[in-house]
C-alpha cells in the first residue's frame, strides 16, 4: 500500500466553485420535527395582534413583522407584511436541520432572516447538496479574490484523529434544502433538472482521459465524499489516475450518498442486529440515556436495542448525532413562546425515524474502514493542482463562483409586485 502523500491535492473550493452560506433562520420556531406543530405555531402567531404578534415572532435586525420581502422561489407563501398577514400556514417542507436530522420548515421568506433564494431555485429531486461539516463559522463576507469561501483549516471531526482518518464525516450530502450551520453549501448542479454540474469546467473530461472511462458528475461527488480530507488551506480532494483505485473509492462514495440522502430502498441491517423497541416509549419522554453494556438507548422508560456503541458515539463536527437528534425532540422550550407548541405525545413517526437513524449510523460505521482504506490508496498516481493548472482545468473562471441565471419561473416580490431577477 502506498504511503499517504497528498501534496498539492486540489481544494474542494476549486473543484466545486459555487458555494452558498447556509440559510439563517434567525429564530427557531419556523422549523420543527413535526409539521403539525408548525401549523399550530402559525395559527397562534396570526391570532395575536399588534405588539403581541411582534413579540411572538421574535424580531431581529434582518426581520420584523413589518419587513417587506418576496416569495421564496417555487413557493406560494404570502408577500404582504407579516403584521397584517392572514390565511393558512404555507405547507411545511422537509429540510435537513442538523446532521442526519430531517425536520420540517415553514417555507415563508418573511420568517427567515437569510433564506438564500439561490438555493431554493435549484432545489429539486435530482439535486444533491454537499455541506461542509465544520465547527467554525464559514459564512463570512466574500472578498474579491475567487474563491474566498475556503473553509478554515484544522479538524472537522473530533477525538484527535489525523487528516486521513477524521473522527466523523467532513462532508454531508442531502437531497433536501440544508439549513444546518455553519458550513458552506455546495450544490452538485447549478441549474434545476440536474444540468450544468457545479464542477470546474473540463474537470470530468480531464479525469476521463486519465482514467480511461466516462466520469459523470455524480461519480466525482462520490469520490469526493470518500477521500476528502483537511488541509492547511481548507478541505482538499486527492485525485487519482489509477482506474482501479478510482472505481473502489467511487463505489464507497455512492454507498455514503445513498445512506445520507435516504432515497430509494430503505436501509436495513441483517436480522438479529436490527434495532427494535423493547419497552414502549412513554407518551412524552423527557430523559435520554445510553447503556453501552446493554447496547440500549433509553428514552424515559422506553428502551430501544440493539444500539451499538459505534452508533451512540457517531459524531459530526464533534457532536454526537444520535444525542442531538433526541435532544431536538425532548428538550423543553420557554413557556409562552411559539417554540413551546409541540406534540402532546411522542408521535409514532418519530419512533420509525429513530430506528432508521440508528440503522443508517450503524451502516455508516461499518463502511468506515473501507473509506479509510480508500483515503490511503487515493495517493496512487496523483492528479495534482499543478497538473490541473497545466491542463487549463484550474483556475475555474470567475463566473463559476457565482450562481447561474435561473429565470424559468416568475417570482412574486414584496406586496405582490413582480420580482426582478
Amino acid at each position: 500500500m502506498p504511503s499517504v502523500t497528498h501534496d498539492d491535492a486540489p481544494l474542494l473550493a476549486d473543484l466545486m466553485p459555487w458555494s452558498v452560506a447556509p440559510p439563517r433562520l434567525g429564530r427557531g420556531w419556523p422549523a420543527a420535527p413535526d409539521p403539525g406543530a408548525l401549523k399550530a405555531r402559525w395559527n397562534a402567531l396570526l391570532k395575536a395582534v399588534g405588539p403581541d404578534r411582534e413579540a411572538l415572532f421574535q424580531p431581529t435586525r434582518s426581520r420584523t413583522a413589518h419587513t417587506a420581502v418576496g416569495q421564496l422561489p417555487g413557493r406560494s407563501g404570502g408577500t404582504e407584511k407579516l403584521a397584517r398577514a392572514s390565511g393558512p400556514c404555507p405547507e411545511p417542507v422537509r429540510v435537513l436541520c442538523s446532521p442526519f436530522d430531517e425536520q420540517w420548515l415553514i417555507p415563508d421568506q418573511r420568517l427567515i432572516d437569510a433564506a438564500r433564494p439561490e438555493l431554493w431555485r435549484v432545489t429539486d429531486e435530482r439535486q444533491i447538496f454537499v455541506v461542509e461539516a465544520t465547527t467554525e463559522r464559514s459564512d463570512r463576507p466574500r472578498g474579491e479574490r475567487a474563491p474566498s469561501d475556503r473553509p478554515p483549516g484544522g479538524r472537522a471531526g473530533s477525538g484527535g484523529a489525523g487528516a486521513d482518518d477524521p473522527a466523523g464525516p467532513l462532508l454531508l450530502a442531502t437531497s433536501l434544502l440544508p439549513v444546518l450551520r455553519p458550513g458552506r453549501v455546495r450544490p452538485l448542479y447549478r441549474r434545476p433538472e440536474g444540468t450544468e454540474p457545479n464542477l470546474a469546467p473540463a474537470l470530468t473530461e480531464h479525469l476521463a482521459a486519465r482514467l480511461g472511462r466516462k466520469v459523470p458528475a455524480v461519480d466525482v461527488l462520490a469520490w469526493t465524499m470518500t477521500v476528502v480530507r483537511n488541509g492547511p488551506g481548507g478541505l482538499t480532494v486527492p485525485l487519482t489516475g489509477d482506474a482501479e483505485v478510482w472505481a473502489t473509492g467511487v463505489e464507497v462514495g455512492h454507498r455514503l450518498l445513498w445512506l445520507m440522502r435516504r432515497d430509494g430502498e430503505r436501509p436495513r441491517l441483517p436480522g438479529g442486529r436490527r434495532p427494535y423497541v423493547r419497552a414502549p416509549l412513554p407518551s412524552r419522554p423527557l430523559t435520554v440515556r445510553y447503556e453501552p453494556d446493554e447496547e440500549a438507548l433509553f428514552l424515559g422508560e422506553g428502551r430501544i436495542s440493539p444500539v451499538p456503541p459505534a452508533v451512540w458515539e457517531f459524531e459530526v463536527a464533534g457532536v454526537r448525532v444520535l444525542e442531538r437528534w433526541c435532544a431536538a425532540r425532548t428538550d423543553g422550550a420557554e413557556p409562552g413562546t411559539l417554540d413551546a407548541i409541540r406534540p402532546a405525545v411522542w408521535p409514532q413517526t418519530w419512533t420509525s425515524e429513530l430506528l432508521e437513524l440508528i440503522t443508517i449510523l450503524a451502516l455508516m460505521a461499518e463502511l468506515r474502514p473501507r473509506q479509510v482504506a480508500s483515503r490511503v490508496r487515493s495517493a496512487a498516481d496523483p492528479i495534482t493542482s499543478a497538473e490541473l493548472r497545466r491542463a487549463g482545468v484550474l483556475p475555474a473562471p470567475r463566473s463559476a463562483y457565482r450562481p447561474a441565471s435561473v429565470l424559468d419561473a416568475r417570482e412574486e416580490g414584496p406586496e405582490g409586485q413582480l420580482a426582478l431577477l
